[in-house]
């Protein structure tokens, strides 16, 4: 069920939040909602790459609080700076619920 959940909100949610707010641009949208998940390049910087019960949170550089600041900041600025804002929290959020399940 975790599985389903994260694939869920990496790509169903998004497609939701493009069609329910951005109804006239929704393919558009989805396409930026999806392409921010190229925040996870920065996994590649990590040792091992990939560990299966590491919390993305705060460990990898995109994924710092830090970050997260720069993105809500986002959701001031124009298009389509505003969407990859929400797309970027979205995916913070998402994997911070993956952190809490792996608690």
């Amino acid at each position: 069920m975790p599985s389903f959940l994260h694939y869920f909100l990496h790509f169903g949610f998004p497609l939701v939040i493009a069609c329910v707010l951005f109804r006239k641009n929704w393919k558009k949208v989805y396409l930026i909602l999806i392409l921010t998940m190229l925040v996870d390049l920065d996994h590649l910087w990590a040792d091992p790459i990939y560990q299966a019960d590491r919390c993305s949170i705060n460990f990898h550089p995109l994924h710092t609080y830090y970050a997260m600041v720069i993105y809500v900041v986002f959701l001031f600025l124009r298009k389509p700076l505003n969407i990859i804002g929400i797309g970027l929290l979205l995916h913070m959020w998402t994997d911070w619920i993956d952190c809490l399940m792996m608690r």
